[in-house]
């Protein structure tokens, strides 16, 4: 069972990492390749060069020991133990400074690797079906993100500018050793760094798990943060901040906890490195001392033999960050992966071609819909929208009008029937040509927290401030907007809280206006309006879809008497159709809609002419009070 769970760890690992190769050596890119090549020449000479700096040591150490022999290769320059300081200095600055500038180089192609990774993965989750963002929360997909483009770099710098300059060195080491002491000091070395490898990925492999569990942990807090935060005035209303706050900790404190271990593995890791190499150090110094206690060994090899473990000792440590690094990144960024692989439930076809609107005639044919297979919504709808007019779709909570909305933009596929316009399929256009000829009005209207301008021009980005400023005017918003002190500049706030209801509304029939589609479509767009904001949004409404196909999703039945034809929908079926005046006659589902929703208005009514009667009353018993006593 554990090497069916090593093996399925190691492929997703692989994995991983051919899913990054894209990103690490881009394709379409040459100049970035070309970094990537001098990155990894300057760090090769940087490690061959790396290798000459024990040598001037122990050249230095034996020349102030007086049991210098210079060898026949160094130039007479360098001869003296000033000379010797000096240049086992130089090479130490010449080796550092080709580090930075590998780093230097190689900095751009880990930086368009984020920005190429985080902007497909940003294009992806748009491109996902309505379906899962309904089912994810996007706090937890935001963190998603967030951790896997910072694991994207360090992942992509660790692997080509580090692991295999490292093993180089580790081979020019063993060399030197071999052919200038002897091979005992070879397997000494070869052990300490198989031991010191194999306990770091066995190490590192354990705290993989302990930081899924901090990653999860921390992921949880953020969607419960944010999520409480988007309700705030939910929150308030009910005056629950103690419990969010209670929920909000509990994710936190199961953070704390798994976060206390990663620390804590952490601190054990180092602590069983140190002592690998340790002992390995101890050994193979212990048997250079012993060669100088015989007299087969100077002094400056022993200085030699200390410089080239501790030379050594960056690598291996640097070996177990990169372990861990690149692991905890491939853990960070797994799931950012995981995005990526979700499917598209609804993809433009191979052969999909631009919608072309002449009229805008809508038409759905015998139209099947389920979400859940198991509860079918849309049982074999069919009517048609003709061009320039306005159908209506009314019924009953759960009747599936929404649903129809949906389907026209294409949020969903349908089972079963065909939603055709202009006698096209909407299945077998682009989803980008469909949606650019399709006006939204929506029953809840969520603004960007930018200006009022930027919002209204999100229906047509290139419109220019003319533009914007008569679209305005003609949703009757124009006034209210100019009265602002910092007029279309104005800050909307999160969502758009800084406005009324009956004022975003209106800012989304401007944004409607300005993006000028053949197709509007309403969704209950004043049903969560007073009477009176919406009898003015309705008036805005009329104007824009005068000389537009319309098609009305209403709650509110006052709102579409003048349609063309309202159609009644139950239990995902139509159950009656006709105009206003011809479905109050049927006296059938409509009419018994419309008496309840009458009667509702009627009470409304009666209730705040009783209020404003009531408050005359009292003002008029205060006036009396006030004069009696001047009597």
């Amino acid at each position: 069972m554990a090497g069916k769970t090593v093996s399925a760890e190691s492929g997703t690992t692989f994995k991983t990492l051919s899913n990054l190769w894209p990103y690490m050596w881009p394709a379409d890119r040459a100049d970035l390749k070309m970094r990537v090549v001098w990155a990894t020449f300057f760090l090769v000479i940087a490690k061959l060069i790396l290798v000459l700096v024990p040598y001037f040591f122990k050249w230095a150490t034996d020349e102030l020991a007086g049991e210098f022999q210079p060898p026949a290769y160094l130039p007479v320059i360098l001869i003296g133990p000033i000379m010797l300081v000096v240049a086992y200095n130089v090479v130490r600055i010449v080796q550092l400074g080709l580090n930075q500038l590998r780093d230097a180089l190689f900095a751009r192609v880990g930086q368009h690797a984020v920005r190429e990774l985080a902007y497909k993965t940003f294009v992806h989750m748009h491109n996902l079906s309505l379906r899962f963002h309904l089912e994810r929360r996007t706090g937890g997909l935001s963190r998603i993100i967030e951790r896997g483009t910072k694991g994207i770099e360090t992942i992509v710098r660790f692997t080509i500018l580090n692991t295999v300059p490292t093993i180089l060195e580790f081979v020019l080491t063993a060399i030197i050793f071999a052919v200038a002491y002897s091979w005992i000091y070879v397997a000494i070395i070869a052990v300490t760094v198989w031991l010191y490898t194999w306990f770091t990925v066995r190490a590192s492999d354990w705290r993989i798990a302990i930081r899924r569990e901090m990653n999860d942990s921390d992921t949880d807090a953020n969607t419960k943060a944010i999520d409480s935060l988007l309700n705030f005035e939910t929150v308030k209303y009910f005056g629950n901040e103690n419990m969010e706050a209670e929920r909000f900790d509990r994710s936190m404190a199961r953070y704390e906890a798994a976060a206390t271990k990663t620390w804590t593995s952490l601190g054990w890791l180092n602590f069983g490195q140190g002592v690998i190499f340790g002992f390995g150090m101890t050994a193979a110094m212990a048997l250079s001392a012993w060669e100088v206690a015989r007299g087969t060994h100077t002094i400056g090899d022993f200085v030699f033999v200390n410089a080239m473990l501790m030379q050594l000792s960056i690598p291996l440590n640097f070996i177990g960050f990169i372990y861990r690094e690149i692991r905890q990144g491939l853990t960070d960024i797994e799931q950012m992966f995981d995005l990526l692989d979700v499917k598209e439930e609804v993809r433009d076809r191979p052969d999909a071609k631009e919608l072309v609107v002449s009229k805008g005639t809508i038409r759905f044919e015998n139209v099947h819909f389920a979400y859940d297979p198991t509860r079918p919504i849309l049982k074999g709808v069919s009517f048609e929208v003709p061009a320039g007019r306005t159908v209506a779709i009314v019924g009953p909570s759960g009747a599936g009008k929404s649903t129809i909305s949906r389907l026209l933009f294409r949020f969903y596929d349908i089972q079963e029937g065909a939603i055709r316009i202009d006698g096209q399929d909407v299945r077998d256009v682009t989803q980008e040509s469909l949606r650019n000829v399709i006006g939204m009005v929506p029953q809840d209207t969520v603004l960007f927290n930018d200006t009022i301008a930027y919002n209204i021009r999100y229906g047509r980005p290139s419109a220019t401030e003319e533009e914007v400023r008569h679209a305005a005017e003609l949703a009757q918003i124009g006034g209210f907007i100019e009265r602002l002190p910092e007029g279309y500049k104005s800050m909307v706030g999160e969502r758009g809280l800084k406005l009324s209801g009956g004022e975003k509304q209106r800012v989304a029939i401007a944004r409607t206006i300005l993006k000028a589609p053949p197709i509007l479509m309403l969704d209950e767009a004043t049903s969560a309006l007073d009477t009176h904001t919406e009898q003015e949004i309705q008036a805005a409404l009329d104007v824009v879809s005068r000389g537009r196909t319309t098609l009305v999703i209403a709650h509110r039945l006052s709102t579409v008497i003048s349609a063309d034809e309202i159609i009644v929908l139950k239990d995902g079926a139509i159950a009656e159709r006709g105009r206003h005046g011809e479905l109050l006659a049927a006296r059938g589902l409509y009419a018994a809609m419309w008496d309840r929703q009458r009667e509702a208005t009627e009470a409304e009514e009666r209730l705040r002419r009783a209020r404003e009667t009531d408050e005359l009353g009292v003002v008029v018993r205060r006036r009396t009070e006030e004069v009696q006593p001047g009597e």
